[in-house]
C-alpha cells in the first residue's frame, strides 16, 4: 500500500503525520507513505505533480494542501487557483484512472451563508470570494475527473468540507491566545456562525472512512462530505472559550473573557468577503462511517445507528490545555 499526502507542512498534514506515526508499530504490513511540501512539489508545476505520482504509484493519495490566504486570493487569483483548482485536478485524474482513492478536503467558503440553518453537501455552491471560487472549482473538477474514470471498479473520492480548523501551526485560536496575553480587551466578530473543526479529529475521521484497522483500503461511496463536530459557535464564542480554557489551564493572560468585546462584521472590514453562516450538517458522513463499521463487523444492525460525533467545545478545550503544558501560550 503507497500512501501519498499532499501538504504535509499544514496543520492538517501534520496531523495526518502524527496519527499514522501512532498507529505504525502496531501494523505488521506497514504501507509505504510519503509526505510532500512545497519543497518536495511545486503545485503550480503540473509536471511536477504528474512526475510524482507516476514514480511513486500511490494507491491512497491524500491531498491535505490548499492556498488558504483567504485575503490575498483577491489579488492573487492565478495562484489560488492554480494550487485549489488545478493540482486536485490532476491528482484526481490520476487516481481515476489508476484505480486510487483520493481524500481531498474543501471548505465552507463554498457557500455564500445565506442560508438559515445548517448546509448540506448537495446546497448550492455560490463562493463570495476568490478562495472560495477556486476551492469550489477544485470540488467540481474532482468530481468530473471521477466521472470519466477508466477504473471504475476500484477508483474512488472523498471531499471533505470542513470549516474553522485548528491544529499544530496558526491558527485563530492561537492568535487570539497571543492576542489575550498583549492586551487587557480584545473585540471579536459575534454575528459568522460556524464549527471549529480539530486537524487531528479530521485527519482521524477521514482515515475511518477510507482504510480499516491495518490501513487496508475500504470501499466508500464518492462524493461530497461535511466533516465538522457538533455544535456551533461564532468567532466570539469561540475566543472566549478558548481565553476561559487558557485560564483554567494555568495560563497568565491579560484578557479574560469578560474582557473581549462582541463586535459585528461589518466593523472589521477585510478584503476578502466571509460567509455569515458557515455552519454545516455532517450526517451524511456520520452514516457513511456507521456503514463502514456495520460491514467490517458483519453487523448490519449498526446502519440505523448514527455515530455520534464530539461536541467542538470539549475538543477546543483540551488543544488550549495542550497548548498551556507545552508552554506555548
Amino acid at each position: 500500500m503507497n500512501i501519498l499526502i499532499f501538504g504535509k507542512d499544514g496543520q492538517l498534514g501534520k496531523a495526518f503525520h502524527v496519527l499514522l506515526d501512532s498507529l505504525l508499530p502496531a501494523l505488521v504490513a506497514k504501507p509505504n507513505i510519503q509526505y510532500v511540501g512545497r519543497i518536495e512539489c511545486d503545485l503550480t508545476n503540473e509536471q511536477a505533480i504528474t512526475s510524482l505520482l507516476s514514480h511513486f504509484q500511490p494507491n491512497l493519495i491524500i491531498n491535505a494542501s490548499a492556498y488558504t490566504a483567504v485575503d490575498k486570493a483577491e489579488t492573487e487569483l492565478d495562484l489560488a487557483f492554480a494550487v485549489n483548482a488545478r493540482s486536485p485536478e490532476i491528482m484526481a485524474q490520476y487516481a481515476a484512472q489508476h484505480g486510487a482513492t483520493f481524500l481531498h478536503y474543501s471548505t465552507d467558503y463554498v457557500f455564500d451563508g445565506e442560508k438559515y440553518g445548517f448546509y448540506l453537501e448537495d446546497d448550492i455552491r455560490n463562493p463570495l470570494g476568490i478562495y472560495g471560487k477556486s476551492k469550489a472549482a477544485g470540488e467540481e473538477a474532482i468530481a468530473k475527473a471521477f466521472l470519466s474514470s477508466t477504473a471504475k471498479e476500484t477508483a474512488q473520492y472523498a471531499i471533505f468540507r470542513t470549516s474553522w480548523v485548528y491544529g499544530e501551526g496558526g491558527n485563530f485560536i492561537r492568535t487570539i491566545l497571543r492576542l489575550a496575553k498583549e492586551r487587557e480587551d480584545l473585540k471579536v466578530i459575534h454575528d459568522q456562525f460556524g464549527v471549529p473543526t480539530s486537524a487531528h479529529w479530521l485527519a482521524q475521521v477521514s482515515l475511518n472512512l477510507a482504510v480499516d484497522d491495518s490501513i487496508r483500503l475500504r470501499r466508500f461511496a464518492s462524493g461530497i462530505y461535511h466533516a465538522v463536530p457538533t455544535g456551533e459557535t461564532t468567532w466570539f464564542g469561540l475566543a472566549s472559550l478558548a481565553v476561559q480554557a487558557a485560564l483554567d489551564a494555568g495560563a497568565t493572560l491579560k484578557a479574560n473573557p469578560g474582557a473581549i468585546k462582541p463586535i459585528q462584521a461589518v466593523e472589521y472590514p477585510l478584503p476578502a468577503p466571509r460567509p455569515m453562516n458557515s455552519r454545516m450538517s455532517s450526517d451524511k458522513l456520520r452514516l457513511a462511517l456507521a456503514r463502514s463499521e456495520a460491514d467490517h463487523s458483519n453487523s448490519y444492525n449498526e446502519v440505523a445507528r448514527i455515530i455520534e460525533f464530539p461536541g467542538w467545545e470539549a475538543m477546543v478545550r483540551e488543544y488550549v490545555s495542550k497548548l498551556a503544558r507545552d508552554k506555548l501560550i
